[in-house]
This record gives structure tokens, C-alpha cells and sequence, in this order.
């Protein structure tokens, strides 16, 4: 396994890669790492591929710019493209969790071209629709007297002053209850709401231990990380949701035309809330070619069901010719 910094257009991106063969890139979420393909790198590398995780711009060593149109989807997907011309590759296969779901079927929406097939994990494909994304999650959190977490996420400083108190706690908790594991919140409300002036730290499940999937070193990894970098540069990935929707316009009805895979958790709120944007995609994903819903597995798919995911995604790749 090699850990490197590429020139990716203007930034700076770190990653790393395992094997030799057609390429995988792999594009994490929030609030997460390379680390968390950590399941998928050995095993792509040992079925012929040559996979490469990034670290996206805001997270590790790559570049953290301060302004909150610097995450733009835009820019993401411009991110992927320079990480691909640094390598030396013209045309590989991109897999994305979470946040990195939708940078990865962008990036095969605007250039299919150069990315032959695109694996979406947790976060289903929903193209632009007529109202602003803000507008709907603030009918969301206004439909139970409350704030979603998109929505509580978008003022500067708000949500880093919470996590930031303590790194590790926040992460734990925040981790354990998007899980499959996770037990419900104290006052048995979900995670993706936070209470009027409140915290969502208050949703996380009180002295739950680690589950099997997640070790103490695997907490430590992603404390020391962010306890460095800070959450500004990730926070801001959710500050450019209604800039996404402007940006994207242009593509608004057009499908994603490439081989497609779709894997879900039962218990993932995006996949739930996202339950008609994953009917949809036998027209919003052209050549899809699975949907898959993994029963009582939460939203860290390739952590919590790293054998049953590693098993979905060489199947597909191995139906793809690129």
C-alpha cells in the first residue's frame, strides 16, 4: 500500500492505492477517510485491480481551502479528474460513500468519458428537482418542530464548535448511532434531527459500546485525524448543497448512462429517506445494474458489511469493460 500528495489541477490531494490493473477510485464521505475503504483495498488489489482512495479536499493532507465555495460539487468532481491525469489514467471506475456517493455519479454524469462505471453506497442517486435543497430540508425539520442536520450544518462555526469540543466522543457517538448497531437516542428520537437550540450530540445513545466493526484503533485513526484538521473544509462540502442545485441545472434530466450499482443499508436514514429516489433509478441510472439492500446494516456499508459489500462490487466490476 502506498500513501502519497498529487497535483490535482489547483489542489493538492492526498491518497492511497493497492495493486496493479484497471483502476478503482474510491471517494469517502463525511465524516470519514481513505481509511474507511480500508475492507475494499486489499480485496480489489487481490481480484486485479489497482485501487486508489482519496482523501477529498477538506480531509488529511489534502488541500483545505477557507472558503465554502471551494467544495462546490464542481470542484469534487474537478478534484477526481486531476487525481486521474496526476496518475497517468484515462478511464477507470469510480465507487463513493455517503457525501462521495454523489461526487462519484456526478463525476460519471459530467464525464462518462472518463468514468466507465459508478458504484453508489448509502447516498442513492437524485438528480436536481425543482426546489432547493434548503427549502426541502426545512420542511423536513419543520414537519416534527425541529432542525435537520443538513440544515443545523450550514451556518460557519455552528456545528464545528460542537464537535470540536471533543473529536472523539463526537465521532464515537456520532458513528454508533448511523450504524446498524445503534441504539435509539435518550428521548428516542432519531440522529438526522437536533432540537430547537440543542446539540446533536443529544441523539447519540448514551455508553453504547464499539461495535464489532469498528475497533478502538479504528476510533483512534479518525480522532487524530480530524482532532488535526478540523471539520471547517467537510462542513463546508454541506454549505454548497443549494450551489450544487444552480450548478447542476443543465444536467437536470439527463441520466446517468454507465453501469451502475446501488447498495444500501435497512437501517441508513439516507437510504430510507432516499427510498424514492432508489425506484427511480431504473430511469435515472441508465445501465443499472443492481440494487442492493443489505438487511440490518446501518450507513458505514463497507465497514459494517465489508465481505457482503466487497462481494456486490467485484461482481459488478467484473461486468464492466473499461
Amino acid at each position: 500500500m502506498k500513501q502519497r500528495i498529487v497535483e490535482a489541477r489547483h489542489a493538492r490531494i492526498e491518497l492511497v492505492e493497492e495493486g496493479e490493473g484497471p483502476v478503482v477510485l474510491l471517494v469517502h464521505g463525511f465524516p470519514e477517510s481513505w481509511y474507511s475503504w480500508r475492507h475494499q483495498l486489499p480485496a480489489l488489489a487481490a481480484a486485479g485491480y489497482r485501487a486508489v482512495a482519496i482523501h477529498v479536499r477538506g480531509y488529511g493532507r489534502s488541500s483545505a481551502p477557507l472558503e465554502v465555495e471551494a467544495y462546490s460539487m464542481l470542484q469534487h468532481v474537478s478534484d477526481n479528474l486531476g487525481v486521474l491525469e496526476a496518475l497517468g489514467i484515462e478511464r477507470c471506475a469510480v465507487i463513493g460513500h455517503d457525501w462521495g456517493s454523489p461526487i462519484a455519479a456526478n463525476s460519471a454524469l459530467l464525464r462518462p468519458d472518463v468514468f466507465a462505471a459508478v458504484a453508489l453506497l448509502s447516498v442513492p442517486y437524485n438528480p436536481p428537482g425543482g426546489r432547493r435543497p434548503l427549502d426541502a430540508f426545512k420542511q423536513m425539520g419543520d414537519a416534527f418542530g425541529e432542525e435537520f442536520y443538513i440544515h443545523y450544518f450550514q451556518e460557519p462555526g455552528r456545528a464545528e464548535a460542537e464537535i470540536e469540543l471533543d473529536v472523539r466522543s463526537w465521532l464515537r457517538g456520532f458513528y454508533i448511532a448511523a450504524s446498524g448497531d445503534g441504539a435509539p437516542a435518550p428521548d428516542g428520537k432519531t440522529v438526522a434531527f437536533v432540537r430547537p437550540g440543542g446539540l446533536l450530540r443529544e441523539r447519540f445513545p448514551v455508553e453504547a459500546e464499539l461495535p464489532a466493526w469498528l475497533s478502538e484503533e479504528d476510533l483512534e485513526f479518525y480522532t487524530s485525524l480530524f482532532e488535526h484538521t478540523g471539520f471547517r473544509g467537510p462542513l463546508n462540502r454541506y454549505r454548497n448543497v443549494d450551489r450544487d442545485w444552480l450548478d447542476l441545472q443543465p444536467w437536470r434530466n439527463r441520466p446517468i448512462t454507465v453501469p451502475a450499482l446501488f447498495i444500501g443499508g435497512e437501517k441508513d436514514g439516507p437510504t430510507m429517506w432516499g427510498a424514492r429516489a432508489v425506484a427511480r433509478h431504473a430511469s435515472t441510472l441508465a445501465d443499472l445494474r443492481g440494487n442492493h439492500i443489505l438487511p440490518g446494516c446501518g450507513h458505514w456499508v463497507q465497514q459494517e458489511r465489508a465481505e457482503d459489500v466487497n462481494e456486490l462490487l467485484l461482481g459488478f466490476l467484473r461486468s464492466v469493460d473499461w
